[in-house]
């Protein structure tokens, strides 16, 4: 599979922010040990956050398209 910069450039945008939005409202709002008094288990909060950031993430980088170049230059 090969890499392609822009794709890559979104998805790290895309993955900074969600972090960001994420951290803020699980730390800051809602509260990690209560997330975790409410879903009984330390290993499915963190696991849930984790697959919170990665899904959307890689979705991204699979949505986003690339640009064609259509421009051929012959000798």
């Amino acid at each position: 599979m090969k890499l392609k910069r822009r794709k890559i450039k979104y998805a790290a945008v895309f993955f900074v922010c969600w972090f960001a939005f994420l951290v803020l409202l699980v730390d800051g709002i809602l509260g990690f040990q209560t997330l975790v008094d409410s879903l009984g288990s330390y290993a499915l909060v963190e696991t849930t956050l984790l697959l919170l950031v990665i899904l959307p993430t890689l979705a991204v980088y699979r949505l986003t398209s690339e640009k064609q170049n259509t421009h051929n230059i012959t000798r």
